[in-house]
């Protein structure tokens, strides 16, 4: 396996990738260096931005670890890491309003991401599984399994495509709404967006890598069936 030839499929999305997380943690570094001037921490920005939406009910808590801000649809709840819930920096009030853009998602049923919650749990059982049932299916020459194993791939790549539209629109969302309540200046405006379209990109290079790993997949059943 390991001289597959086939690996080259995954070399192009593999490289997008690590350029995608050499970005992100380059745009987050060096726009926590810079302090955006209304003074308000990640945690504050998100609060406010809910209230001028007129989104009740969620909460504002703190997560743990790097870049780990996301958004609970079920328990309501906007996770924020400590450097962004308790940071002023322009990239903190960039991410903590983007994972409020999530909330106001919630809050309207934005249709893509309530079709993302519905395809979660059946993704995250499948990306476990998949490949391990391609594998064993390709040694065992069990046609059936590494089909299955397809199918189940086929899917985790649905979600993180439907998943695309969902993190854009939130930092369409997050963008507007900083820019329209005056959370961020004229200068700190183009840097929150470098911020958000970096995380962007690493949303599409997951995507990349997942599609050219699903052709690899069939590449290699395709081969063994012959």
């Amino acid at each position: 396996m390991y001289l597959d030839p086939t690996y080259i499929l995954l070399l192009p999305g593999l490289i997008l990738a690590m350029i995608a997380q050499a970005k992100m943690k380059s745009a987050y570094q060096h726009y926590s260096r810079e302090e955006s001037e209304s003074g308000y921490a990640g945690m504050r920005i998100a609060q406010a931005l809910l209230q001028d939406s007129g989104v009740d009910g969620v909460e504002v808590v703190m997560g743990q670890g790097q870049l780990t801000d996301h958004y609970d649809p079920r328990q309501r709840k906007i996770v924020l890491s400590p450097g962004v819930y308790s940071g002023t920096s322009v990239a903190a009030v960039a991410i903590a309003a983007h994972e409020t853009g999530h909330a106001i998602q919630h809050s309207e049923s934005y249709i893509p991401l309530s079709f993302r919650s519905l395809l979660a749990p059946g993704a995250r059982a499948s990306s476990t599984v998949a490949l391990p049932l391609f594998f064993i299916g390709l040694i065992l020459g069990s046609y059936s399994l590494t089909q299955i194993g397809i199918y189940l791939f086929t899917a985790v790549v649905i979600f993180q495509l439907v998943t695309l539209p969902v993190e854009f629109n939130a930092s369409r969302r997050a963008l507007s709404a900083l820019g329209g309540g005056g959370y961020v200046t004229e200068e700190e405006y183009p840097m929150a967006r470098k911020v958000l379209s970096a995380a962007a990109l690493t949303y599409v290079a997951s995507l990349a890598v997942s599609l050219l790993q699903l052709m690899r997949l069939l590449a290699l059943s395709g081969r063994r069936r012959r």
